[in-house]
């Protein structure tokens, strides 16, 4: 008898097993020599047909499309289409870029995100359960998964506890990090937004700086990475009301997640508007679109601008973490997976184009107001684009105030959609792999991992939290997912078979996949995420190595400040 891959077409196709115990005459029937083996076949035929009709009837599906359609865009648009895809693009040739980040979504990523929304779709099954009907012997990939989207969860939430912190701080008449008369302030912080004519001196720290560096993460207070310091009980508290958020959105599964989106997922892109809109009535605004966009032709000659391309579409859409594979094993068999996976990694691209504008305009007032170049303002990477520049910037409009609540408010709607399904990827995991557990209680299951969770984050809640973030956010994901999703692509195309697959989805679908997805999977695709892994591995670290000695010399000098300061 032939193998069964899933429910449906176990049941319902010409898989040699009709779910009664029964085998077809066709493909099951066996000389009459020969009739013990067959009568044994047709028992563990029958058996194994009913066990997995069984557990897909019970599995759950999405209440309707739009909800499965919001949680991958909430789970694709993310903080990095904020903050990572404008420096990215400004860096690397403004509106040149645009053509290596094309080519690569088109060539690498969505086709990968393709293969992952229509692998869990058919197969019905999280990251870990998915290989034994796949390739079992790469079943370690699921693990790996698991554990990346736990590592991941501690310290991207703390990210989302920084913005917290911002959001509460931002209900005052005056936001705390306009002024350098706060107790944090020190005697370097200079305000060039004052009426008085202040001259910005080489030492010279803005107090949106000060607010973030001394106040939220207090930096200052930890020698390094070998010396942590104690834990922040700010920032603490605002992470346990995240998670308290995160649980009680995904604790009952995909029916509860995907309600919670129609707000988290639709929200970002209100905010997105207003601030496009206010950001371009700015005096100065039009000087940061220019230099957002103006292309250096000489830069697409170059290597890094190419790989840069690579990783920013590919860590933009997701493939990798489990979480396509999970959300996709929700939906009804027959869903055109391929039409979703066209629309979500559009809007995706499209949000990061539009997210530039909103930052570079503000940029573009910054740099007016400072009479300076906007290459001069736009140094920040990272989150000190969001925390610093941008929240300096809002600090010196009119009604600052509500244009800092609502922008804090979107980036944290951002990360929940992402931590929703960063961890519905593992829950998925390790349920469909130990289905006892989902018999007992999703519920206590879901609570613990959010306990494990939140006891892992403790580490980049201490003073010295900013320097884990870093090195967890450098060096443990980037290798260890191109890693992932390589494998998964070989293993896929090579080991499971193209024509395996293509027939999967044209059972699926009624049409199987042309020449250019055929093409991309086995070939392109793989290539694209080695290219990008050996990049990370040969040249990567260091400029890593020269990034954090700079990161650490920065807060190293805040800290001799303070001690000046005190001695003083």
């Amino acid at each position: 008898a032939g193998k069964i891959s899933n429910g449906y077409s176990g049941v319902q196709s010409s898989v040699p097993c009709n779910g009664m115990g029964e085998v077809e005459d066709a493909q099951c029937t066996a000389p009459a020599a020969t009739t013990t083996t067959t009568t044994t076949t047709s028992t563990t035929c029958g058996a194994e047909g009913q066990q997995q009709l069984m557990e897909l009837e019970d599995r759950e599906t999405w209440s309707k499309k739009i909800d499965f359609l919001l949680s991958v865009i909430g789970y694709a648009v993310d903080l990095g289409n904020v903050w990572r895809f404008p420096y990215i693009c400004y860096q690397n040739g403004g509106g040149a870029f645009l053509i290596p980040y094309t080519i690569m979504a088109i060539f690498g990523g969505i086709p990968l995100f393709y293969m992952e929304l229509a692998l869990g779709q058919y197969h019905r099954n999280g990251c870990i359960s998915i290989w034994r009907k796949i390739c079992p012997i790469f079943k370690g990939i699921g693990f790996a998964i698991c554990v990346i989207d736990l590592y991941v969860a501690s310290y991207y939430n703390t990210i989302m506890a920084w913005v917290f912190y911002y959001l509460v701080s931002s209900f005052t008449t005056e936001l705390p990090w306009t002024s350098c008369h706060n107790a944090w302030n020190t005697g370097n912080c200079t305000t060039y937004f004052s009426k008085d004519n202040v001259s910005w001196a080489l030492h010279s720290i803005s107090p949106a700086e000060e607010f973030y560096t001394r106040q939220v993460l207090q930096v200052h207070r930890s020698h390094g990475l070998d010396d942590l310091g104690g834990i922040s009980w700010q920032l603490t508290l605002c992470l346990l009301l995240i998670f308290i958020i995160v649980y009680f959105s995904i604790w009952k599964g995909v029916k509860t997640s995907g309600k919670v989106v129609w707000v988290t997922a639709t929200f970002p892109y209100v905010i997105l508007f207003i601030l496009l809109v206010r950001g371009a009535t700015l005096p100065g605004a039009w000087r940061g679109v220019l230099y957002y966009l103006k292309p250096e032709w000489q830069k697409l000659l170059a290597t890094e601008v190419w790989v840069d391309a690579a990783a920013q579409i590919f860590f933009s859409l997701g493939p990798g973490f489990g979480v396509l594979l999970a959300y996709a094993s929700y939906n009804k068999f027959h869903n055109n997976c391929y039409q979703d996976a066209l629309v979500t990694s559009t809007v995706n691209c499209l949000t990061s184009f539009v997210s530039g504008f909103v930052i570079f305009t503000v940029l573009g007032y910054m740099a007016e107001m400072r009479n300076e170049d906007v290459s001069e303002v736009a140094k920040d990477m990272g989150p000190s684009l969001l925390f610093i520049t941008y929240a300096e910037a809002i600090a010196n409009m009119p009604a600052s105030t509500f244009f800092a609540i609502i922008f804090f408010l979107m980036l944290l709607t951002l990360g929940l959609d992402s931590t929703f399904a960063g961890l519905e990827g593992v829950i998925t995991g390790v349920l469909d792999e130990f289905p006892h557990i989902r018999s007992k209680r999703r519920e206590f299951f879901v609570l613990g991992l959010i306990i494990i969770c939140f006891l892992g984050s403790l580490a980049t809640l201490t003073f010295g939290g900013a320097y884990v973030v870093k090195l967890f956010e450098e060096y443990a994901t980037g290798p260890a997912v191109l890693t992932v999703v390589f494998l998964e692509a070989v293993a896929v195309a090579w080991f499971y078979g193209i024509t395996q697959f293509c027939n999967d989805v044209k059972e699926m679908l009624g049409f199987t996949p042309g020449w250019y997805w055929r093409v991309c999977w086995v070939a392109i695709s793989p290539i694209f995420l080695l290219v990008s892994f050996l990049h990370i591995l040969f040249f990567f670290p260091q400029y890593n190595k020269i990034t954090i000695e700079q990161f650490c010399a920065i807060f190293d000098s805040y800290r001799e400040q303070s001690r000046s300061r005190w001695s003083l």
